[in-house]
């Protein structure tokens, strides 16, 4: 017996159903992390309590290397149960140095268009040369982060993902700068 038109459209629908959701889950579960962001540090870029998709293999499958300007996820390396959220500044052969909230990179001064005027403090850091296979990291929010002025450079091996976009709330959904 041949099932009405009724049931073959129910059992399509239901296949097409199946393959979207065990597709998005993959993705989401393998490709794909949802994060926390914690905190102010990377303010205005990203908010306390913002939720945004890291991709988890850009860095891991040699699609991308991790770039400065890049924002990143990675363990804490004081306590590798933390993960962080911060913007590379300093790459593996870098010279970094901070004179009174200025960040130069090789004797340069670095553009940052994205840590506005209300959120730079006066800090100084001496300079430094970033390590092979380390990234010198940083917030947004200056006068509110705790990143590599504080406790170094960040092992490549701690990094684990990329942030790539903002899916909650709903007033920020879009790509991360």
């Amino acid at each position: 017996m041949t099932p009405s038109p009724l049931v073959r459209r129910l059992i399509s629908w239901t296949r097409d159903l199946s393959l979207s959701v065990g597709l998005a889950v993959v993705i989401i579960l393998f490709l794909y992390q949802p994060v926390k962001v914690e905190g102010t540090s990377m303010m205005p870029a990203l908010v306390d309590q913002e939720r945004i998709f890291i991709n988890k293999f850009v860095y891991r499958l040699g699609i991308e290397d991790v770039a400065r300007g890049d924002t990143v996820v990675f363990w804490f390396p004081g306590d590798p149960t933390k993960y962080y959220i911060k913007r590379v500044i300093g790459l593996p052969g870098d010279t970094v140095e901070v004179r009174e909230g200025m960040t130069l990179v090789n004797g340069q001064k670095l553009d940052e268009p994205y840590v506005p005027m209300e959120f730079r403090d006066r800090m100084s850091v001496p300079r430094f040369r970033v390590p092979d296979d380390h990234f010198f990291v940083m917030g947004d929010h200056r006068s509110s982060s705790n990143d590599s002025r504080s406790w170094g450079p960040v092992p490549r091996a701690a990094i684990y993902g990329k942030a790539v976009f903002v899916y909650w709330p709903p007033d920020r959904v879009g790509t991360v700068n």
